[in-house]
């Protein structure tokens, strides 16, 4: 026991010295983009807790895969998904955008995030050039 203790009061101390305090940008933001060039929405969620912010982007209107009729190869599936992260900040801050595809079809863009009173708006840098506006959840 009286070696556990000194262990133990370690680990609480480097706890607390790595603790970080609740950024007032912390909560779940939902909200739904325009259609950007490609005319295809996005849902957004996107959690915020300790200034780390981690979320999803949904394209509602992504379509499965079609029937192959002349068998030729089929097209690389469009994004569906897109996986957000990033370190939010207060007045701006960037998410770094993932999209969920099979293949070698790797899709990133950047997220630029932008503090407006009650609201996040998010703008994506290339791609289709959606913009969405979240609110806290």
């Amino acid at each position: 026991m009286k070696k556990i203790l000194p262990f133990l009061l370690t680990l609480a101390a480097i706890s607390a010295a790595h603790a970080q305090s609740p950024s007032p940008l912390d909560g779940t933001w939902r909200g739904r983009s325009d259609g950007g060039l490609c005319n295809a929405p996005l849902d957004y969620v996107l959690t915020i807790e300790d200034g780390f912010a981690d979320g999803s982007a949904f394209d509602t209107t992504a379509k499965g895969p079609v029937p192959n009729l002349k068998m030729a190869p089929p097209p690389p599936p469009g994004p569906g998904l897109w996986q957000l992260h990033g370190v939010a900040k207060p007045g701006s801050f960037s998410l770094l955008a993932v999209a969920s595809v099979k293949g070698t079809d790797q899709r990133r863009d950047k997220i630029t995030v932008t503090v407006q009173g009650n609201a996040l708006i998010a703008t994506e840098g290339g791609g289709c050039g959606r913009t969405a506006r979240l609110a806290r959840h």
